[in-house]
């Protein structure tokens, strides 16, 4: 049986990349058209719709970069033109994510008509200081105007990102950000550390961090406010309420199937008794001289057993409640036979918890998920 299917469609311009973003995003081009990038987005969409054989996509995500940067119109003829080319499931979840550094009343207004159901906001933090730290266009009055903005716009499917262990963080301040996003009461928060990445300005230049003791206890204490608040803690970063999980992502960390469209967009699919890979082009101005056609992949892969193996369970064990056996041999066509020996050793190591037909982290495995992970890498 084939996996759920999802669509991913990336918007690769910012108002001004962030210093600490390894995203594949780039600051908008004065001369940027972006009327000409949606129609490159449906161009690829249809030359990749071929791979799909007229399954139902269950979920839709326009991310980026900011794609709330598009006018409502143009995310309109984008959702129209998806429609177009592929079958969307019943109550599918549409996603796209924005900035309150680019929200505006009636922008918003036509994201919803448009077909868009769940606003992803990238607050990062509601506290000045740590906003001009992080580079962010925004401030607190910003974010929680976007928020207003949403809500009055008929969103009532929200997320929220905050980002904790920011430069010269105080576990008050953390915890300051946490009870803010609680009291506007959005359905979904996304909570997770600041890392340096390779290849960003914050690496390159590191600004001075919270020590890790500090960070653990910010960690902690956040995740239980965001618990004892209701939100049902269900991944590593991820916190909803009863029944507002992100579909879009379990899907990635269920393993599912998904077509990545756009600029430096990466998918997976099933078919043919193979599990591939695709990746885009990077850059936008290349993406839309390549679209519709194979000259815009960067590059494919077939996944071999190891490469199987290491990518369910490096997406799988990032769920708090695991998974079910049949589920790893449904995803990856593998026997959990291949895999015994190493979830005994992680069980045996106090990492895993593996009974009733189910596997999923134990406390110690979500505290050190790093160390579980690697017991099932090449």
């Amino acid at each position: 049986m084939l996996p759920p299917l999802s669509l991913y469609l990336h918007f690769p311009w910012c108002l001004r990349k962030c210093p600490y973003c390894d995203f594949n995003s780039q600051n908008l081009p004065e001369a940027a058209d972006q009327r000409a990038y949606v129609a490159a987005l449906l161009a690829d969409l249809a030359w990749e719709a071929d791979w799909v054989e007229g399954r139902e996509m269950q979920t839709i995500f326009i991310g980026g970069g900011t794609p709330s940067l598009l006018s409502g119109a143009l995310v309109a003829t984008l959702l129209e033109g998806v429609a177009q080319r592929v079958a969307l499931a019943s109550g599918a979840e549409i996603t796209l994510e924005a900035n309150p550094g680019a929200a505006e009343a009636g922008r918003f207004r036509a994201y919803r008509q448009a077909g868009v159901n769940r606003l992803s906001i990238g607050v990062q933090s509601f506290a000045d200081e740590p906003l001009r730290a992080l580079g962010r266009v925004h401030d607190r009055a910003s974010a929680l105007r976007a928020v207003a903005l949403a809500r009055r716009a008929g969103f009532d499917n929200l997320n929220l990102d905050l980002m904790f262990g920011l430069p010269r963080q105080t576990l008050g301040q953390a915890l300051a950000d946490v009870r803010t996003a609680i009291e506007l009461g959005p359905e979904h928060i996304s909570y997770y550390q600041l890392t340096l990445e390779p290849g960003t300005a914050f690496y390159h230049q590191p600004p001075t961090l919270p020590m890790d003791e500090m960070v653990e206890e910010i960690e902690l204490e956040g995740q239980a406010a965001l618990r004892a608040a209701g939100y049902g803690h269900y991944e590593v970063s991820a916190f909803a309420r009863p029944g507002r999980q992100c579909r879009h992502n379990l899907n990635y960390w269920q393993f599912g199937d998904y077509l990545g469209i756009g600029a430096g967009a990466h998918g997976k699919l099933s078919r043919g008794g193979e599990i591939r890979r695709r990746w885009r082009v990077r850059g936008g101005e290349a993406f839309m001289q390549q679209a519709g056609g194979p000259a815009v992949l960067a590059g494919e892969q077939a996944l071999e057993e190891v490469d199987l193996v290491a990518e369910f369970m490096l997406n799988a064990l990032r769920l708090r409640e695991g998974f079910a056996e049949g589920l790893f041999e449904e995803r990856t066509g593998l026997p959990l036979a291949r895999i015994e020996d190493r979830l005994a050793e992680a069980v045996q190591a106090g990492l895993l918890e593996w009974g009733n037909g189910h596997i999923a982290p134990s406390e110690q495995g979500r505290r050190f998920l790093n160390d579980l992970i690697e017991g099932f890498l090449p």
